[in-house]
């Protein structure tokens, strides 16, 4: 596949067409060898949606399907949002070591993978929410919190299963925040399906789907840890990638944030969650304050608007610069003045 036709895998919320072209796509997205990162500056991250399972499309009844993420807490990386479903008329062909993926050994965790990906009667989804999506939600003027963000991941995952012609008997879900909120939340985003949701703390521990996804969020987020190109030009870490479990209370985490400012005006590279407080923490300890001159407010404390030039008045011929527009009670800010700006009292065709 053409990078152009990864990037447009991952952002159409459309199945993949076969389990190659899954396999394919999922590597490429983990290794990081095509930017894939579309939520840099605007919109959600990474969707990948595996090609669909026949018995899923034509089974009788619906599947069973499982939600699960990785890497809530840490400071630095994505966060993961996995899905994993089967028809239960499938369920011998499914392997039956599958548990919270915490609780399984590594090696144990990417065999699971590596069976999920050959298995054909398996279906699932993967969501990545970059670190630099979290920043800039969690920043905003009215903050898009983490809990928002991941209930909206995973209706976004259950949808795209939905759109693509699957029909879903029961969800089960590890809950984020309180359960039976979640569930009523759910229960309306989806009331026209009949969808039997079940959401439980630990349910990646006792529902096999859920434990799936567990799998797929866990050792996904692994390998884009661990394969992570830096965007920023010429940057290389200090102390290369020992940051150690990523969460904010590590101690090597806290020692690697302290010596790794990309630039001490755009300060971390966007591997890290700005909006996390050993991040500001070391921001204010260590980067370049800056200050905006803005004329949101006078000195008086006013509103500034009533004062401000109106756009006409920069297109009429004045006689007197000095009277140019209405009179401010303040001084023009200073960067007018530097950069030589002044208003137009005259337009010369040539």
């Amino acid at each position: 596949m053409t990078p152009s036709e990864i990037r447009n895998a991952l952002s159409s919320s459309k199945p993949c067409k076969s389990r190659q072209e899954t396999v394919e796509v999922l590597n490429e997205l983990v290794t990081g060898s095509v930017s894939t990162r579309l939520s840099n500056v605007h919109g959600s991250g990474p969707l990948l949606v595996s090609d669909i399972p026949e018995t899923a499309l034509t089974g009788k009844g619906g599947v069973i399907l499982g939600i699960d993420e990785a890497g809530r807490g840490p400071v630095l990386g994505p966060m993961t949002y996995g899905a994993a479903y089967w028809h239960p008329d499938e369920s011998k062909s499914i392997p039956k070591t599958f548990n919270d993926s915490k609780q399984l050994a590594v090696a144990t965790r990417n065999s699971l993978f590596k069976d999920m990906q050959t298995n054909h009667n398996i279906g699932f989804v993967l969501r990545v929410i970059h670190a630099s999506e979290i920043s800039r939600n969690m920043l905003r003027a009215e903050p898009y919190n983490l809990n928002a963000m991941s209930h909206d991941a995973a209706m976004q995952m259950i949808q795209a299963v939905l759109d693509a012609g699957v029909k879903i008997d029961t969800c089960y879900i590890d809950t984020v925040g309180i359960a039976e909120s979640y569930q009523r939340k759910l229960d309306r985003e989806f009331s026209r399906y009949n969808i039997q949701f079940v959401v439980e703390k630990k349910a990646d521990a006792k529902y096999a789907t859920c434990s799936a996804a567990s799998v797929i969020a866990k050792v996904s987020r692994d390998a884009i840890i661990e394969s992570w190109k830096w965007t920023e030009s010429n940057y290389e870490p200090i102390g290369d990638r020992n940051y150690g479990s990523g969460y904010p209370s590590d101690p090597k985490c806290k020692e690697w944030l302290q010596n790794n400012l990309a630039d001490p005006l755009f300060s971390f590279p966007d591997f890290i969650r700005f909006s996390w407080g050993p991040a500001k923490k070391a921001l204010k300890e260590n980067a370049v304050e800056v200050k905006w001159q803005a004329e949101e407010e006078d000195v008086d404390g006013e509103d500034a608007s009533a004062n401000q030039t109106k756009i006409n008045t920069f297109l009429q011929a004045v006689t007197n610069k000095s009277n140019a527009g209405t009179k401010r009670k303040r001084e023009r800010l200073d960067f007018f003045g530097n950069v030589r700006l002044n208003a137009v009292t005259k337009i010369v065709k040539t």
